[in-house]
C-alpha cells in the first residue's frame, strides 16, 4: 500500500487546516452540539450529481466528552478496535441514531472513534485539519465527520461507520474470507470516488485531498464509496497560481511525481493518485509490491507499455473478472487510467471529466 512520507519542500502555503478551531475544549462529562446557523452549496460551473454537495463556512459538528467516549466504547476495549493508523486506533462506538448522544456499548447506533496518538505536533494538526475541512463538508462520496472530542491532552474524532471496510481490504483480500469485486461493484466504486473528488474540485474554494488512495475509500453496506481521512488536506491555487507549494506528504506510489520532486501541488495531483487506483480496481495489484516478479515491483511503471500497447493492455486486467465487461468498457478504463498517469499534469483530465467518462463506460453492456 505503500509508506507515508514526509520531507520539507521550500515554505507551506497556508491551508484550510491553518484555521484554528472556533470552540473551545469540551467540558468534561457534557456534549453539545455546534452549529453554525447555516451552509451554502458549493459554487461550480459544472451541473450534475458528481458535484452537488455543500460546504459550510464553518464546522458543524457534535461536541463530546472524554467520558461520553469512554462510555460509548466500553472505556476503549480492544475487542472494539477496528483498525490501527499512524496517528491513532479506531474503536466502534454506539450512539443514539438521532441524537447522537453516547449510548452503553452494544445498542444504537455504531460509529467509528479515532483517538489520536498525540505524541507530536504534526499529530494534533491531522486532527485539526480533520475537523475543519472535513467537518464542513457534505457530500454523498465524502465520509460523515459527526463530531468530535478536544478535552486536556485528548484528541478523538466520532465518524459514520462503513459496514464494508475499506477498497483496500477487498482488492487486496488480506482476509481470505472477502470474495473478489465483480466488475459492476469495481466500476461502481470508481464512479462515486470520481464524484467525490469532483466536489473538492469544483467547489468554489478548490480543495485537494493530497493522500487519496485506496484504504482511504470506504465503503457503506451497499458498497458506495466515500473518500475519507482529509488529514493532508490542502487548499488549491489561487490568485491565476497553477499550484500550490507545500510540504511533501503522502504515501509512496500514489503521489504525483510533480508533487514527490517539486513540493509543487496541482489540482491534477489527485487526477495521478485516481489513476493510480483506478489501476488498482483493474488489476486487482497494490501499486508497489516487492513480491512481485522483477521489473513488475511498481505497477505503474510496469503496467503504462501495456495500457499503451493496442494488443497488451488486457494482460492488465484482473483474470477473475473475465467475462463481466465488454472489451470495449474495459479499454475505455485502461486508457482513462493512462491518461490521469500522464507526467505533465497539464495532460490530465479534470475530475469531472474522469466521471462522464466513467459513466459513459457504466453503460456499455458485456458482450454476449
Amino acid at each position: 500500500m505503500g509508506n507515508c512520507f514526509v520531507s520539507k519542500m521550500g515554505n507551506s502555503n497556508p491551508s484550510i487546516s491553518d484555521r484554528s478551531i472556533t470552540t473551545g475544549p469540551s467540558t468534561a462529562g457534557t456534549s453539545n452540539n455546534y452549529n453554525n446557523g447555516g451552509g451554502y452549496s458549493a459554487t461550480s460551473s459544472s451541473e450534475g450529481t458528481c458535484c452537488d454537495g455543500e460546504i459550510w463556512p464553518t464546522p458543524t459538528l457534535k461536541i463530546y466528552s472524554f467520558a461520553d467516549l469512554k462510555k460509548s466504547t466500553a472505556n476503549f476495549k480492544s475487542d472494539s478496535v477496528l483498525g490501527r493508523g499512524v496517528f491513532g486506533t479506531v474503536y466502534r462506538g454506539w450512539v443514539d441514531k438521532k441524537t447522537l448522544m453516547p449510548c452503553q456499548f452494544g445498542t444504537g447506533m455504531i460509529v467509528a472513534i479515532k483517538k489520536f496518538d498525540l505524541e507530536s505536533m504534526q499529530t494534533y494538526t491531522e486532527w485539526e485539519s480533520e475537523v475543519n475541512i472535513l467537518g464542513r463538508l457534505s457530500h454523498p462520496n465524502l465520509v460523515k465527520l459527526l463530531g468530535y472530542c478536544w478535552e486536556y491532552t485528548e484528541r478523538l474524532l466520532v465518524y459514520e461507520f462503513m459496514q464494508k471496510g475499506s477498497l483496500a481490504d477487498h482488492l487486496f483480500r488480506e482476509n481470505p474470507a472477502i470474495e473478489p469485486l465483480s466488475w459492476d461493484i469495481r466500476l461502481k466504486i470508481a464512479i462515486g470516488a470520481a464524484r467525490g473528488l469532483a466536489f473538492l474540485h469544483t467547489s468554489e474554494k478548490q480543495i485537494i485531498h493530497r493522500n487519496f488512495k485506496a484504504s482511504n475509500i470506504l465503503l457503506d453496506v451497499n458498497y458506495n464509496p466515500k473518500i475519507s481521512n482529509f488529514s493532508l488536506a490542502q487548499l488549491g491555487p489561487s490568485g491565476g497560481n497553477s499550484h500550490v507549494t507545500t510540504q511533501v506528504v503522502g504515501t509512496y506510489g500514489y503521489a504525483a511525481p510533480e508533487y514527490v520532486a517539486t513540493g509543487h501541488l496541482y489540482v491534477k495531483s489527485d487526477v495521478y493518485s485516481f489513476g493510480v487506483v483506478l489501476l488498482e480496481i483493474l488489476s486487482l495489484l497494490r501499486v508497489l509490491d516487492l513480491s512481485r516478479p522483477s521489473g513488475q515491483h511498481n505497477l505503474i511503471d510496469w503496467a503504462r507499455p501495456l495500457l499503451s500497447h493496442r494488443r497488451k493492455w488486457e494482460t492488465i486486467m484482473d483474470a477473475r473478472i473475465e467475462g463481466q465487461y465488454s472489451s470495449q468498457a474495459a479499454l475505455q478504463a485502461a486508457n482513462l487510467s493512462l491518461r490521469c498517469l500522464e507526467h505533465d499534469p497539464r495532460k490530465r483530465p479534470s475530475m469531472k471529466e474522469v466521471v462522464e467518462v466513467l459513466e459513459q463506460i457504466e453503460t456499455m453492456k458485456k458482450e454476449p
